[in-house]
């Protein structure tokens, strides 16, 4: 070897350099020509592509994939297509070219193209999810490599900027997609059944100028959510506006309604119209909510058994109003959509525009949790006064996390700083269960009697012994 390299470097430089640049030559050809090899290797970055509930007509997001050329050498794609052709639901962009069959592509040695693929569902006659398959066929050296494409379907009522007028009843049927808004008149009530399932664009904002009855049950909540259910979108908060009940908007009653992943989840504007609250809350969940999970600006709102998690601002009374709580969990933790960076309950009777404005605010929580799973958020309860109306809040067999006890308030045999004992807390795998776990949790029988609320967030008796504290009773 060493004798070699030793006369090699004795010989003439133009050689040298005639030699090197034939390799380079050759080695620069080699790139430039096609494989054609039948054992020419490729690879996709995805075997398959899957959407989850995509709505009839309305479409989908756009997925992608990659055909990745393995070789030193160019390599010819004798075909790529759409096995179902122009018939087929989904739609792809070849390189750049939108078609359902490109032939001749061209892709460099070591390199890779985009193959983008959406997908839009025709209706039929079925009130059930059905299945929309097909397949992207990649052709090149006499082998074929296949791109399983799926998607489920689902019938919709659509509702575009709609305005509900008269006595309206939704019924289980197909689930409900709200396109630009939905607003029911001053003089309208809309009645939502058991199991329906509604979801709002991004644009849809739920507006309440009447009335709004939820029926819901246990086993079948009415459900507010995005109409984004792919998996990247589908717990991801602020995509949708949310529920507004405002000045006009009377006698609205959610049983076992489940909202979430809306910007502001419920908003309360004024004063009840009559002697009823604004709005009851009668086993509810709002959970996800990007500003805020319960935002009330002088109204009325009773709420029991239910529970507000994980929002920018879990619930926010402002302005004054009268509010009673009983046997409610609201609980923040900070998650990869949310940083729980404010306290989970804020109440004061003033609002701050040009000018401070003050209101009477009355406020009763009753066998309330306020938790929050941020050791940077020293006081989960803040209470403010201003001026001279007339302010009352109670704190009554309450389990809070503070540093200082809420000003301006009653606090009756209530818990400080005494970890609820939740049942399982996961961050990173989304769990939030909040039931309580063992006897020796403080909120464990600890509430007090007489609330007139016999059945907890899970229909479960609270009538056996003294009640716990919170919307879960353990069992």
């Amino acid at each position: 070897m060493k004798t070699y390299i030793s006369n090699f470097c004795r010989l003439p430089f133009c050689f040298c350099f005639t030699v090197a640049i034939f390799c380079l030559s050759f080695y620069s050809c080699q790139k430039d020509s096609f494989i054609t090899s039948e054992n020419a290797k490729l690879s996709t970055s995805v075997d398959s592509i899957k959407y989850d509930t995509v709505f009839t007509s309305t479409g989908s997001i756009t997925q992608s994939f990659k055909i990745n050329n393995l070789n030193n050498q160019k390599l010819l794609l004798s075909t790529v297509k759409l096995m179902n052709g122009s018939a087929s639901s989904f739609k792809i962009n070849i390189n750049g070219v939108a078609a359902s069959e490109v032939s001749n592509i061209e892709v460099a040695a070591n390199d890779s193209i985009y193959i983008f693929v959406s997908v839009n569902i025709n209706p039929n006659n079925t009130n059930t999810p059905f299945v929309v398959e097909d397949s992207v066929m990649i052709i090149y050296n006499g082998n074929s490599k296949y791109v399983k494409l799926e998607a489920y379907g689902q019938n919709a009522n659509f509702l575009r900027n709609r305005v509900i007028t008269g006595n309206v009843t939704w019924t289980n049927n197909l689930p409900y997609v709200i396109l630009g808004g939905l607003r029911i008149d001053s003089t309208a009530s809309l009645i939502i059944e058991a199991g329906c399932k509604i979801y709002s664009h991004a644009d849809a904002p739920f507006i309440v100028d009447g009335t709004l009855i939820i029926k819901g049950i246990k086993n079948e909540l009415v459900t507010f959510s995005s109409d984004r259910l792919d998996t990247d979108y589908k717990d991801f908060p602020a995509s949708w506006p949310g529920i507004y009940f405002r000045g006009s908007s009377k006698n609205n009653v959610l049983e076992h309604a489940f909202i979430k992943n809306a910007y502001q989840a419920v908003v309360v504007e004024k004063p009840s119209v009559n002697a009823n609250p604004k709005l009851t809350l009668h086993q509810c969940i709002i959970d996800n909510a990007f500003d805020a999970g319960l935002l009330c600006v002088n109204s009325s709102v009773n709420a029991d058994n239910s529970l507000v998690i994980n929002c920018g601002t879990n619930i926010n009374l402002t302005y004054g109003g009268n509010y009673n709580l009983t046997n409610c969990t609201v609980a923040a933790y900070s998650n990869s959509y949310i940083m729980h960076k404010n306290p989970v309950l804020i109440a004061e009777n003033f609002a701050s525009t040009e000018a401070t404005l003050t209101a009477d605010l009355n406020a009763v929580f009753v066998n309330c949790i306020f938790w929050g799973g941020n050791s940077s958020i020293e006081n989960e309860v803040i209470v403010n006064k201003h001026g001279s109306n007339a302010f009352n809040v109670i704190f009554d067999h309450c389990l809070y996390k503070a540093k200082d006890d809420p000003l301006n308030t009653i606090i009756i045999e209530s818990f400080k700083n005494q970890d609820p004992l939740f049942d399982s807390i996961d961050v990173s795998k989304k769990i939030y269960n909040l039931h309580i776990s063992q006897d020796i949790a403080p909120g464990f029988n600890n509430g007090i009697t007489g609330t007139g609320f016999a059945q907890d967030l899970d229909d479960n008796n609270r009538t056996v012994g003294l009640p716990d504290i919170g919307c879960y009773e353990k069992q």
